[in-house]
């Protein structure tokens, strides 16, 4: 007989039931959206940076192309409301940006999963920029600034709706700590983040204060997410 936790089991017993073990490193989700992201935007700000031939705070060939400009997308590049959050001027501003990226990610999404966590990235990268192409449409803007805001204002909905208070860890400073640059740098997009903020904050309501008083599993939020990020991509197109 061999000893278990709770009396004893035969060999044959024993054998047959034998339970794998998972640590809470195996348990835990793998950020793959956010790892993918940030791999994405590194490789096109290399890529923009090779169609110059250096390193430096301007835009390169692919920039060009891409970044949000009023003008540009009424006069059909309606690409731009979604590419210019893919392009970066320098590597501090890409670097800063990908390193609070990797952070937030890392938090919300294990939490959301995929789908979930992709819609609203999405939903806070098109309501920066419409708020660019509503208040200072012709204002060249690039930086995934309003996104990385976007999931500051997730992380504080759900931290709140955990009953945890915001402040009392490093999501309520950081969003005060931005916004007080936002304000008082110049040549930072004004739009880009306080429309990145509030689209995320209202993407958290919906996944961590909506969402869990539906049924488990429920498709309604991550529609609805979707729903809100197309809408606000036409915005994009109805402004410019």
């Amino acid at each position: 007989m061999n000893q278990a936790s709770v009396g004893f089991h035969c060999p044959e017993c024993a054998r047959g039931g034998r339970q794998k073990v998972m640590t809470g490193r195996q348990l835990r989700t793998q950020p793959v959206v956010t790892m993918a992201l940030v791999a994405a935007n590194l490789a096109i700000f290399i890529a923009d940076a090779i169609s110059q031939g250096r390193l430096t705070n301007d835009l390169g060939e692919w920039g060009q192309k891409g970044a949000l400009f009023g003008p540009a997308v009424a006069a059909g590049d309606w690409w731009r409301p979604i590419t210019a959050g893919f392009l970066h001027i320098g590597i501090f501003h890409v670097g800063l940006n990908m390193f609070l990226l990797w952070q937030l990610g890392s938090l919300l999404e294990p939490a959301i999963k995929k789908a979930s966590f992709t819609a609203l990235y999405m939903l806070s990268l098109l309501g920066g920029s419409f708020l660019v192409l509503l208040i200072s449409p012709d204002s060249v803007t690039v930086g995934a600034s309003g996104a990385v805001f976007g999931l500051m204002g997730a992380a504080f909905v759900a931290l709140r709706s955990r009953g945890i208070d915001p402040f009392s860890t490093g999501i309520g400073p950081l969003i005060v700590i931005n916004l007080l640059f936002t304000f008082a740098v110049p040549n930072i997009s004004i739009g880009g983040h306080i429309g990145g903020l509030v689209a995320g904050a209202v993407g958290g309501l919906i996944f961590w204060e909506w969402a869990p008083r539906l049924p488990p599993k429920s498709p309604v939020p991550l529609i609805a997410c979707v729903a809100l990020a197309v809408a606000l991509y036409a915005g994009c197109l109805v402004v410019a």
